[in-house]
């Protein structure tokens, strides 16, 4: 049986560390960022010589070795490709942002389940409006390599709501998940929503999810007087914005990867 999974598994951005030209090739040199070179030679042990997989949606994975190996350096050499590049079809999701720890479990699981863009958004019931860029990318890139996908999704600054429904490209959908949408629309429509929600979801459409409390009366008529927006349901249950993330999520890679 392949040992090849318990290889430390580690994104190598295609632009390279500090914009330094790195391809995934056979024999090319390829520098480690200070961070990868404290997490293998502090946290695994692992010396030059020892076999690590390398990874990104321009060149796909690859078998490498530790070419250099001391504090904060080191650098990879390539020497075969484990997986070939491949598209990566997940949705766009534009969420509200939340507390700290709460935004950090939704790029988390929202990498895990395919999302290939997030746009964070600043909404009338917004708990913050800060965040740490470097941070939310960290922990994608961590979520990348331990669900074994090829690429690290891009996270977006945040952005004001009507900035964002004014700046969507109208071709593509917008899965609005709304809180008690039987008060806006009949029983037989919701119903028919709740079966198959994104029944007609395609590469390139977006899913949003509002803050905890739900959107504003002004932000909701705003939103479903666009053509593009398509209201959901997720159940008959008021679920927190995490947990909603995670639904919604779940039920649009199904529905893609089994169209």
């Amino acid at each position: 049986m392949s040992t090849l999974h318990t290889l430390p598994r580690l994104f190598v951005s295609p632009g390279g560390v500090e914009d330094r030209s790195c391809v995934l090739e056979a024999g090319a040199v390829c520098p480690m960022s200070p961070e990868q070179a404290r997490y293998l030679g502090t946290v695994m042990r692992r010396k030059e010589g020892d076999e690590v997989r390398l990874f990104n949606e321009r060149d796909g994975e690859w078998l490498a070795r530790i070419a250099g190996l001391r504090r904060d350096q080191g650098a990879f050499s390539p020497e075969r490709r484990l997986r070939s590049p491949e598209t990566e079809e997940g949705p766009v999701l534009a969420f509200a942002l939340l507390k700290r720890d709460a935004t950090d479990l939704v790029i988390r699981m929202g990498t895990e389940l395919g999302v290939r863009r997030f746009i964070p958004l600043i909404t009338e019931r917004t708990v913050g409006q800060r965040v740490n860029g470097s941070r939310l990318e960290s922990i994608a890139t961590e979520a990348a390599e331990q669900c074994e996908r090829l690429s690290v999704p891009d996270i977006a600054e945040p952005v004001r709501f009507m900035e964002f429904l004014g700046a969507w490209p109208e071709n593509n959908r917008l899965f609005a998940a709304v809180e008690r949408l039987c008060e806006r629309e009949s029983a037989d429509k919701i119903t028919q929503k709740s079966k198959d929600v994104f029944s007609e979801a395609c590469i390139g459409d977006g899913i949003l999810i509002g803050p905890e409390g739900g959107f504003g009366a002004a932000e909701l008529d705003a939103m479903l007087a666009r053509p593009f927006v398509t209201p959901i349901t997720l159940g008959n249950r008021i679920l927190r914005a995490g947990t909603a993330v995670a639904a919604a999520l779940a039920l649009f890679d199904s529905r893609i990867r089994n169209a």
